[in-house]
């Protein structure tokens, strides 16, 4: 693991911020109860790196899951059959999440592929598609409130890495600019 120092140093020296390394900085400045001035300047070159452009962000690979999208499709079809008969709330994602661990992904980099995936889905796989979403929703129905207090995974909002370490630095470093670079001040 490198810190954020190596990984802003890093960056600079490649010309380029992958999202691992994106992650990484996010992991630390999470996690630490404060960051150090170091750690702050090497965030504040990080930011100016990026809006000089001397530092490009990777963008991430964009594909899908096609089995994600029939696994959820099947799984709101059974669990609003059942909940209009019940009173019983059921966890689309929990559920989703139980079948899609038992099933083979089908991952697609076009539409073209993303519809050779569906029809190939529905044609071998939707029989062990409708049985494994039900084995999850018998599942769901069974367990026990272990966790009450568990939070889902919040989705990402495709914001900007600049963004991102701007809101780092004025969250962790709101005073920072003014103590360490008084505007007017020439580094």
């Amino acid at each position: 693991m490198m810190n954020i120092q190596e990984i802003v140093e890093h960056a600079l020296e490649e010309g380029y911020l992958t999202p691992a390394m994106e992650s990484e900085v996010g992991r630390i400045c999470d996690s630490a109860a404060e960051l150090s001035v170091e750690e702050y300047m090497a965030l504040d070159r990080l930011m100016g790196a990026l809006l000089a452009g001397e530092i490009v962000t990777v963008p991430r690979k964009q594909f899908i899951n096609v089995m994600e999208e029939l696994v959820i499709t099947e799984t709101i079809s059974r669990i609003t059959a059942i909940e209009v008969d019940s009173d019983i709330q059921l966890d689309v994602g929990d559920i989703a999440a139980y079948a899609l661990n038992r099933l083979p992904p089908l991952y697609a980099t076009t539409e073209e592929g993303a519809s050779y995936q569906r029809e190939r889905a529905q044609t071998e796989l939707q029989s062990l598609i409708n049985q494994q979403v039900e084995s999850a929703i018998a599942q769901n129905l069974n367990r026990p409130e272990f966790f009450p207090e568990r939070q889902a995974i919040a989705k990402p909002t495709g914001d900007e890495v600049v963004k991102q370490v701007s809101t780092l630095l004025q969250a962790y470093a709101p005073q920072f600019e003014s103590k360490h670079h008084p505007v007017g001040a020439v580094d």
